[in-house]
């Protein structure tokens, strides 16, 4: 069984920072992409930002220059810094992973539970 757990959400005001981090755990032979997506409120999930297996990154325009991602294979971890927030930030965030749980079986969608990111203005 393959776990992600999110941390480091919260409220923050508006041009603050804050810094996700995501761990998967469990039955992962290998990760191919990990990233972000996010949902606000009456929104559908939406990506926000990914790293391939070699450190290749992808942004959604609305984030370009503010967010950073990043990711460290040994930890089986990936990280969002958040700068320059805004409130239309305001969602909750959600880490996604693409594994595969041994050498020859298939990659699947992994997804962490969410972690709530409030800008206030």
């Amino acid at each position: 069984q393959v776990q992600l757990v999110e941390s480091g959400g919260g409220l923050v005001q508006a041009g603050g920072s804050l810094r996700l981090s995501c761990t998967v755990s469990g039955s992962i032979f290998r990760i191919n992409t990990m990233g972000w997506y996010r949902q606000g409120p009456g929104n559908q999930r939406d990506l926000v930002a990914y790293v391939t297996s070699i450190g290749t990154s992808n942004y959604v325009d609305a984030v370009k220059g503010r967010f950073t991602v990043s990711r460290d294979s040994a930890k089986n971890t990936v990280y969002l810094q958040m700068n320059s927030l805004k409130p239309e930030d305001t969602a909750v965030y959600y880490c996604h992973c693409n594994a595969r749980g041994s050498r020859y079986g298939q990659y699947d969608d992994y997804w962490g539970r969410g972690t709530q990111v409030t800008v206030s203005s």
